[in-house]
């Protein structure tokens, strides 16, 4: 019996190897998946909304973000809390616990999600690639040329670096990914925030108004589309949802997941809403109307210049963890789809093992998981290359994720596993909830798509240059 003792501790409940997560770790996933470029567009978010209706939406979603989050991260076991069955993934708790229909809309939903999450992050690392070479190009010229250039060269450049990330195995393998991408996030939004304080003091006057941007800056058509995309914007701020469950994957336990989940959400929410709020604030006081879709461009190209350069390095470091971040979960499902229908394939199931000159463990490569992940990359590039249309893509994307998969699916979930009486009063504080939210989000995807159609109206593919 003592002999196997140490063995048995090396594993968990479920016969994998122990799991090693802290709240600290859970913690930088969360903020790696938060603060991404959604951060950038809040200014310009906040400037549609207005100094009163602009903080408030953002408490809001953060309220509402938490709360869900918190149903969502008693979800992981199903039946107890402690000793149940574990869900390894969003997926997996929705089909243990809803079933059968809507497990099918969810995965659909989620999936959707998170690749038109990489297809963002693709595009707003172009456009911080981009914005260093233009920045460099227009001081270098004594400010005579405008430095044009087009995006795709740099999106491939991209995809090339994720191709390569993309052969890391599983989730629990880039924690170190993770907290160098939190790192990053946190700098370029400090410089951000350091640049919109600056610019408000150079402009000796809060700029903005408690309305938001004016009827005669635009058209009262335009002004109604962009406020409805300015709440998909902020919704898409703050999606993380999908993928808390794989997050509290990650965790060890005792003390149970969810009690290290709950916490790792609380720290993660509070740091996240404070740097959007300063960030999206200072944007807006420093621009006015004028507030860009991505707060760093609009900047432009003041001196110093060199400190927007860091900036949009730190942009593009962290663009790389995130994107691996919302990959993972799509990698994952599709290794456990293949592996279950073609067991003995060796192309599916057998590693080969590829010795790194200086690094002491080789290298394990499988052969399908290779070309799938690759060819996945590839697509996210080219979708890029053909719609590099930063602020809209982001509201659709907020607006497709947020309701059902932030609101909907943990609501449902937190009903059924906690038996909640129907038409008590809890029951009738969820549904309306969930209900307030699917307006939202519809009204939100409604602006969003309105802006991808005039932008389409303007647009040649593959020839977009700034």
């Amino acid at each position: 019996m003592d002999v196997s003792r140490p063995a048995f501790k090396c594993f968990d409940d479920d016969g994998r190897l122990k799991r090693s997560g802290t709240v600290w770790t859970a913690s930088a996933h969360i903020i790696t998946a938060v603060i991404g470029s959604g951060v950038l567009s809040l200014a310009w978010a906040i400037g549609q909304l207005g100094w009163i209706a602009g903080p408030a939406v953002m408490f809001l979603f953060s309220f509402v973000t938490y709360f869900s989050s918190t149903l969502l991260s008693d979800c992981y076991r199903t039946g107890d809390p402690v000793s149940g069955k574990r869900n390894y993934t969003y997926m997996d708790a929705v089909q243990s616990i809803l079933g059968g229909f809507r497990f099918k809309i969810c995965g659909l939903i989620q999936f959707l999600n998170l690749f038109g999450i990489t297809i963002g992050y693709t595009i707003a690392a172009s456009i911080s690639m981009m914005a260093i070479k233009r920045s460099n190009c227009f001081h270098e010229s004594g400010g005579k040329n405008p430095c044009h250039m087009s995006s795709n060269p740099y999106m491939i450049m991209f995809g090339v670096t994720e191709i390569l990330l993309s052969q890391i195995k599983d989730f629990d393998q880039i924690w170190w990914l993770s907290i160098v991408a939190a790192i990053m996030s946190f700098t370029y939004s400090a410089i951000g925030l350091a640049l919109g304080i600056i610019q408000v003091a150079a402009n000796g006057v809060f700029k903005g108004s408690l309305t938001g941007i004016s009827i005669g800056t635009v058209t009262q058509t335009q002004k109604i589309w962009r406020t409805f995309q300015a709440l998909g914007d902020i919704a898409f701020a703050y999606s993380y949802s999908v993928v808390l469950i794989e997050i509290q994957d990650t965790v060890r336990s005792p003390p149970a997941e969810s009690k290290t989940m709950k916490q790792a959400t609380r720290i993660s929410i509070i740091v996240t809403t404070t740097f959007y709020m300063l960030c999206g604030c200072m944007g807006y006081a420093a621009f006015g109307d004028a507030a860009p879709g991505n707060l760093l461009t609009g900047f432009g190209f003041y001196n110093p210049f060199w400190l927007l350069d860091v900036a949009n390095v730190a942009i593009v470091i962290h663009l790389v963890g995130a994107y691996q971040v919302f990959a993972q979960p799509i990698f994952a499902f599709i290794d456990k789809q293949a592996t279950a229908r073609f067991p003995d394939n060796d192309l599916v199931s057998k590693e080969f093992e590829i010795r790194i000159p200086g690094v002491r463990a080789p290298f394990k490569v499988n052969v399908f998981r290779a070309l799938f992940r690759s060819c996945f990359v590839v697509l996210t590039t080219v979708i890029s290359m053909l719609m590099p249309f930063f602020n809209d893509v982001v509201g659709i994307l907020g607006a497709l994720g947020f309701w059902p998969l932030t609101v909907y699916f943990p609501v449902e979930m937190y009903i059924k596993q906690r038996k909640v009486e129907k038409w008590s009063m809890k029951w009738v504080c969820l549904k309306m909830l969930s209900g307030g939210c699917l307006v939202i989000t519809v009204i939100a995807g409604v602006g969003s798509v309105a802006g991808v159609m005039l932008d389409l109206k303007v647009y040649k593919p593959f020839k977009t240059t700034y």
